[in-house]
């Protein structure tokens, strides 16, 4: 069974996930650990657990989400993927990190790129990729249906959605992504976000003011 342990990081108060189940495998997803304290406490509970990370996941590319990605590539000694369609997005943020004062930003390079279908598998554990467009143009989202996980970026959150006025970023094609794609699975599963707290698949088709379904 995975279980799950969030962090939250850096002035965007993003969700960094670890996963990991009964074998001790585990998988970094979005680090965005930038200061000391923050690479700190995501290193003392993995040492704690005893985890054995074996790979680094983006949902998307946006500074917020990707902070952390070189000293987890490096302090791990781990491959790192993220979505085919989301290179450039990861690419530019060398470009602007310093305009929001992250001077000391470290690109990292992908080792592999994610489509939908593809398989994520740790321990005994597995996770589906899903191309979700729309807040990012190669957003991803990671999903075990048995288990009603599903790692979502900013695609969905408690009430709302990701943002759309990035480069890159489409209300519509956000809308189409939540409704052909998160709204297809049972009600109970449980979507976690890049930022704020967990929320139910049903919750967000029957109150969300943005992309609820009407019935």
């Amino acid at each position: 069974m995975i279980k799950i342990k969030p962090f939250t990081f850096n002035p965007f108060m993003e969700n960094t996930y670890v996963l990991f189940d009964e074998t001790k495998e585990a998988v970094i997803i979005d680090p965005g650990c930038y200061e000391k304290e923050e690479k700190d406490e995501l290193v003392k509970f993995i040492e704690s657990q005893g985890l054995k990370v074996k790979l680094l996941l983006n949902t998307h590319g946006h500074i917020d989400h990707v902070l952390g990605n070189d000293f987890v590539k490096n302090k791990f000694k781990v491959d790192f993927a993220i979505g085919e369609h989301d290179e450039a997005t990861l690419r530019s943020v060398e470009a602007y990190a310093s305009n929001y004062g992250f001077r000391n930003y470290v690109t990292a390079k992908p080792d592999k790129f994610l489509k939908e279908g593809d398989v994520i598998k740790f321990g005994n554990s597995s996770l589906k990729v899903y191309f979700t467009p729309g807040h990012a143009p190669g957003h991803i989202v990671f999903v075990n249906e048995e288990e009603k996980i599903c790692i979502g970026g900013d695609l969905l959150f408690q009430g709302s959605i990701g943002r759309t006025d990035l480069p890159g970023g489409d209300f519509d094609t956000l809308i189409k992504s939540i409704h052909t794609k998160l709204f297809k699975f049972d009600d109970d599963m449980v979507v976690y976000p890049g930022h704020g707290g967990p929320t139910t698949i049903g919750d967000e088709k029957a109150t969300n003011p943005f992309c609820a379904i009407k019935k």
